[in-house]
């Protein structure tokens, strides 16, 4: 299904700025997000369905995805999963959750991007963009170049196929990440650690969707 990816907020009460997360993502909703990730390495399964749940609530019409658990997103009925690489597989989460759930899958590689079956997937999270302090990876980040490579090889498959850069992305560099090629950006410490997150959330959405214009004019 479509998905509006130009300003894509991830919650995680590993980082969260202090804020309880319900709290965080009805600021965040406020301030112009278009889509929210929850991901929880953390919490047993029956509070992540409770925290999942409420935030689904707080930012109604706003849609919410679910990273890794198709199970918490099946119990709370939200709009769908992010799944990594190495987890369930996008065909198993289509099976699971039907045909007009969200789906989005991480690509790092143009090798991944041509061995995604992109009938399955709604969008990519494409990176490592930046170095981020957020979640620990052992990957190096591949850097606008790489992210452009990736885009590209997607939509030498898939003309328009929905994308946005991942991982260490704020409001001075999110305009760099349109520029080549993504339809919007995932951000999660630039708006969970910002002073004012609504604010935050406003500074990233107007930077995007400045870039997205400048491009659409080309």
């Amino acid at each position: 299904m479509p998905v509006d990816l130009r300003c894509y907020a991830i919650v995680d009460p590993e980082v969260s700025g202090g804020h309880n997360l319900v709290d965080l993502c009805r600021m965040l909703a406020a301030g112009g997000v278009t889509l929210v990730q929850l991901r929880d390495k953390l919490s047993d399964t029956r509070e992540m369905i409770e925290t999942a749940r409420a935030i689904k609530a707080a930012i109604a019409p706003v849609p919410l995805v679910i990273n890794d658990r198709v199970d918490v997103a099946l119990a709370i009925g939200c709009d769908g999963v992010h799944i990594g690489w190495d987890d369930m597989g996008p065909e198993d989460a289509r099976r699971l959750l039907g045909p007009n759930a969200i789906i989005g899958l991480t690509i790092n590689s143009p090798f991944r991007a041509d061995a995604t079956r992109l009938d399955l997937v709604d969008y990519a999270g494409v990176g490592g963009v930046y170095g981020t302090t957020s979640k620990v990876t052992k990957n190096v980040p591949i850097g606008l170049a790489g992210m452009a490579k990736v885009i590209e090889a997607l939509h030498e498959r898939k003309p328009g196929f929905a994308t946005c850069g991942i991982a260490g992305i704020n409001a001075g560099n999110a305009g760099g990440v349109i520029e080549v090629g993504a339809d919007g950006v995932s951000v999660i410490s630039a708006l969970s650690l910002a002073k004012d997150p609504k604010q935050a959330a406003q500074d990233i959405r107007r930077v995007v969707d400045a870039a997205l214009a400048k491009r659409a004019r080309r």
